[in-house]
């Protein structure tokens, strides 16, 4: 191993945060701060402020769970479990640390604070192990160290695509010099038919779309949960690195990947419909694919296309496959909910469709599996093994796509519900995503 490989691999921002020795050290200090905190010789402490430190952290978080989960709800299926325990626990320590400092001289009051701080990067750091936002201190800082290229919108003179009975990695040869990695570039994409304003998306090219003559490459539209930014499958699933390692193994080869805004902002809930709220089927059913043939060069045809996400990403995914099944193919839904939801089925029709069950039920993926077969559409669902609230809701959508005449597969993946899912589930994804869509056999 050479030096520079050395110092990567020893880079500091490269060291695992929710797993080895970090988040455990971080685990020792802040329950050991809280213990600290907790613990006094005065008798004022143990008989007002401790019992005060107490109930203002429990009030805090019946406050914080009551404005979220029931006023706010920006959650369909609340907050889990863990990180409301988390999140009580990093209350309770600022709190004691607030009313530990009156009594402290100076010095005292900076250790109570540095206590209270402690504990609070605990819980974040217990939070992160669970969801696996941030695996590493690279990931945490993508957002300022990831850089983009401007998109390619020129279209070659030359293209390739397989002939019948061939796929892609069959005709194809790629040429001296091609780059070893593609391309991740920002771009708007008007909602010219839908009138949807989504923010800017995210669009990954392949070394191959570099070549000359250019591949006609299968598109995989990917998309994120809620909340969520078009960017998040860059910055924390670094599904760039995956495709990259991806068309390594196959001559450059690896599907243009468009990430696309469903949401609108960070917390809105579109339900990836269209309805009162928003027209994002048709965002992502016409608007999308029209605005690829226009500034890229792309196969086409349903077979060529695929559609993909996580949480609510995942529903979207199903939603579109089965309301544009002329569009998409095949899809993969990863940890996704039985239907779009608001937090009831009242809640959510009465906000969409003002009320009106009819029209839901015309769109609700379920219902239309039960009226329809699918028996040209490819779907995978994908889910954490430890997910108590979403696997039982992939069970059944499996059963539902099952049922309907899909040619389906359902994996199970270790850890719960969030990135320690999706990054790894669309690395093991994407040879099956490029099968579907004629790139591989």
């Amino acid at each position: 191993m050479n030096s520079v490989s050395l110092a990567v691999r020893w880079n500091p921002i490269d060291w695992p945060l929710t797993h080895g020795p970090i988040p455990h050290a971080v685990l020792a200090a802040g329950w050991g701060a809280l213990l600290v905190l907790a613990l006094s010789r005065s008798r004022a402490w143990w008989k007002r402020r401790l019992p005060a430190a107490l109930l203002a952290a429990a009030a805090l978080s019946l406050l914080l769970d009551t404005v979220v989960d029931g006023w706010w709800h920006p959650f369909p299926e609340g907050l889990p479990r863990y990180v409301t325990w988390w999140i009580a626990i990093a209350l309770l320590g600022l709190c004691l640390a607030g009313f530990r400092m009156p009594s402290l001289p100076r010095r005292g009051k900076a250790l109570a604070a540095v206590g209270g701080i402690l504990v609070l990067l605990m819980a974040s750091s217990q939070v992160n192990r669970g969801f696996g936002q941030y695996p590493s201190g690279r990931v945490m800082l993508a957002p300022w160290l990831s850089k983009t290229q401007e998109l390619i919108t020129s279209k070659d003179a030359r293209t390739v695509g397989p002939p019948p009975g061939k796929v892609l990695d069959e005709v194809w040869q790629a040429p001296p010099g091609l780059p070893a990695k593609g391309t991740v570039s920002i771009t708007p994409i008007p909602g010219t038919k839908s009138g949807f304003k989504g923010r800017d998306a995210y669009v990954y090219l392949p070394p191959a779309y570099q070549a000359s003559p250019r591949p006609l490459l299968p598109v995989v539209v990917l998309i994120t949960g809620q909340p969520g930014n078009p960017g998040d499958w860059v910055l924390g699933g670094q599904v760039n690195e995956a495709l990259d390692a991806f068309a390594a193994e196959h001559h450059g080869l690896a599907p243009i990947v468009v990430m696309p805004d469903q949401l609108g902002s960070i917390w809105a809930n579109t339900l990836c419909m269209d309805s009162r709220i928003a027209n994002v089927q048709t965002y992502l059913a016409v608007d999308i694919p029209d605005w690829v043939h226009q500034n890229l060069q792309a196969a086409r045809g349903r077979g060529s296309w695929s559609i993909g996400g996580a949480s609510m990403g995942g529903t979207c995914a199903l939603q579109l496959a089965v309301n544009a099944p002329d569009v998409y193919g095949s899809f993969l839904d990863m940890s996704g909910q039985e239907e779009p939801t608001l937090g009831t089925r009242e809640q959510t029709v009465a906000a969409a469709f003002d009320g009106d069950a009819a029209r839901f039920d015309a769109v609700d993926p379920l219902q239309v599996m039960a009226r329809k077969r699918f028996p040209d559409t490819a779907a995978a669902i994908v889910v954490g093994r430890t997910d108590g609230e979403f696997r039982p809701q992939q069970e059944k959508i499996y059963e539902a796509v099952t049922a309907a005449g899909m040619k389906a597969k359902f994996d199970l993946m270790p850890g719960g519900h969030g990135w320690v899912v999706f990054r790894p589930g669309i690395v093991d994804q994407l040879p099956w995503l490029a099968q579907q869509t004629g790139l591989i056999r």
